[in-house]
């Protein structure tokens, strides 16, 4: 009757298992370390920039524990780890003097991090620590401002120069273009050439409304945004600054930060574990537009370093310090780039296809055209620097499809893609909040937070005892199981803990614990019907299910609500919550029960349970 399979016991066993390797990694602490990653957006690491930083250590007689070169992406880092925080202190001042031999033009970003001392063979089945988030590990936290009306102008902006080359090409003469407002106003002298200028450009427009006004002095169209075009404008400009954003925050290395949208014009940035703050500001705000000009060929190649620059070029430097004079007017910016992916020519070269938007088609094909042969660049902007990224050949007239070859391998073609599609920021941003959580204050969240774990399930094992007796005790041990199981769970899923994480695991102590006492209750009932004491525990056990399914349901469903719903802190709470329900069912149900029968089920003559006064109404 109460006896398991020996299947079940295994699967008792393998979850075991499973949240004891995947717990242990918590509690191994952290060692302080050094990161190194790009300063510029197109130099990458590669495993011999570990070398070198290895190099310079030697040369400082700064002892390293390790220097280990990461790929994440297209992104690659270097990271240092130190025996205490002296040296990691010494080390970053060294390699800052050593790498970046241009403090004004920093080549490398050296930063303070601290890195698991999870054992290797323990890495090697993935069980690693879980993160900790910016309330328990210290850090930085931006709100930032969006101004989503520089968007909206350059929309605007970008919508009268392609009113008037629409009407331009097809030949419809007005008496001028100006901008009143959101608003493209059109002049015309008679009323039939607005109505032709309106035909046209209801061809080309689809996101606009048309407004046909006379005044004084004659016609006027009316061109304006519509007013979902105008809330799509905004909501893009502010998903590609979220986007912009994410790929900066990587190079500073930080584990789970939060960037999300708050409201209808703010960013939340969150860097756990990040206390250089200045550096964290100079990497999120980070401005870098793209620009692609002309090559002026007036100068004779080779002299560009010699030559006087004529007065609307500029001389730049590709590639590794080669120059060259570009046209100071771009044809396009990084504004006009709709998509950009890498891909192969017909000679099965690299290359980087790139689409441009309406406008910036319009702009390629007018600049290019009766221009085969000759040269363009793209240039990348950053902190007020120009970079070349590749100049090309212009094989053919350009529209607002084209392929740029030249850029290198594969990889290199697959990073110039990416920069030119997230290359820079859809509108400026400004700082208005910046917190700072000292790790101090972590700390001592951590301690708090698990002291009242600790003493909660000390002061609920210490009831079930005394009240249930041996039956608490095993209570207690299946409190014990699920909470390893969700500590386990959370460490696989490289989960974020924060203090409302924390407050999800009390609860959950709370609810389980329930589950407990509603299966003892119900055993105690059958015996107090006159039940033996192996049919009381076989009833106690099938009643209770019924129960538990029940309120665990409706609990999951509330926790579901919230995860669906909330954001930040409410989804993490929601996450150990839900997670925490199920480890409960099976811990309370499934190992409890397992529990039991070992210790019960064998016994034949069963005279008593040990279950704590079991109370008989009076004959």
């Amino acid at each position: 009757m109460n006896r398991y399979p020996v299947w079940k016991y295994i699967i008792i066993v393998i979850a075991l298992l499973f949240g004891v390797l995947y717990t242990l990694p918590n509690f191994f602490g952290e060692s302080p370390a050094v990161q190194i990653s790009s300063g510029k957006a197109t130099m990458k690491l590669t495993p011999s920039t570990a070398e070198r930083v290895g190099q310079a250590l030697q040369k400082g007689s700064i002892a390293s524990d390790s220097v280990v070169f990461e790929q994440s992406g297209t992104q690659g880092t270097v990271r240092v780890r130190f025996h205490d925080t002296d040296t990691q202190f010494k080390a970053k001042a060294f390699l800052e003097k050593e790498l970046n031999t241009d403090p004004a033009d920093p080549a490398f970003l050296i930063s303070f991090n601290l890195l698991p001392n999870t054992p290797k063979w323990l890495q090697g089945l993935r069980a690693m620590p879980m993160y900790l988030g910016l309330d328990l590990r210290g850090g930085v936290h931006f709100l930032m401002q969006v101004d989503t009306k520089a968007v909206l102008n350059k929309r605007v902006q970008g919508l009268q120069a392609s009113v008037r080359s629409v009407l331009r090409d097809k030949n419809v003469r007005h008496a001028g273009i100006s901008r009143n407002g959101n608003t493209i106003e059109v002049a015309f002298r008679d009323e039939p050439t607005r109505a032709l200028a309106r035909a046209a450009l209801e061809k080309d427009f689809g996101d606009v409304l048309f407004t046909e006004a006379a005044t004084a002095d004659g016609f006027k169209l009316q061109v304006a945004l519509r007013p979902e075009a105008i809330k799509s404008t905004m909501e893009d400009g502010l998903k590609q600054n979220i986007s912009t954003l994410s790929k900066r925050v990587n190079e500073l290395g930080v584990a789970e930060p939060v960037i999300q949208r708050q409201g209808a014009d703010r960013i939340v940035v969150e860097l756990p574990g990040v206390q250089d703050v200045s550096r964290a500001k100079d990497i999120i705000g980070r401005t870098a537009t793209l620009e692609v000009r002309m090559v002026d060929e007036s100068i004779t190649r080779g002299t560009e370093e010699t030559a006087a620059v004529p007065l609307g070029s500029e001389l730049f430097k590709v590639g590794r310090g080669v120059p060259v004079v570009l046209y100071k007017e771009p044809i396009i910016t990084g504004d006009y780039i709709a998509n950009a992916s890498a891909t192969f020519d017909q000679n099965h070269q690299a290359a980087v296809a790139i689409d441009l938007n309406g406008d910036g088609g319009r702009k390629m094909r007018e600049a290019t055209r009766g221009k085969i042969g000759k040269d363009m660049a793209i240039v990348l902007f950053e902190k007020n620097k120009g970079e070349v990224l590749t100049v090309a050949t212009i094989r053919d007239e350009l529209g607002s499809r084209f392929q740029i070859t030249g850029s290198g391998s594969s990889t290199e073609s697959s990073d110039l893609a990416l920069l030119l599609r997230a290359g820079s920021l859809a509108a400026p941003m400004e700082i208005i909040e910046e917190r700072t959580i000292g790790p101090q204050l972590g700390a001592d969240n951590i301690e708090k937070g698990f002291k009242s774990v600790l003493y909660g399930f000390a002061a609920i094992a210490v009831f079930m005892v005394i009240y249930y007796h041996l039956f608490g005790f095993f209570s207690v041990l299946a409190l014990s199981i699920n909470l390893l199981l969700l500590l386990a769970v959370l460490s696989a899923m490289q989960a974020t803990l924060t203090l409302p994480g924390m407050a999800a695991i009390a609860f959950t102590l709370g609810m389980a614990i329930d589950a407990n006492v509603l299966i003892n209750e119900r055993i105690r009932e059958e015996l107090r019907a006159g039940a033996s004491p192996q049919s009381a525990i076989a009833a106690g056990f099938d009643h209770a299910w019924a129960t538990i399914l029940d309120s665990n349901v409706t609990t999951m469903i509330a926790g579901l609500a919230l995860l669906i719903f909330g954001s930040g802190a409410i989804r993490g709470f929601a996450v150990v919550h839900c997670l925490g329900i199920l480890t409960s069912i099976f811990s309370s149900v499934f190992v409890m029960r397992g529990i039991t029968n070992l210790w019960y089920g064998r016994r034949k003559k069963l005279s008593s349970l040990s279950i704590g006064q079991v109370w008989k109404p009076e004959a």
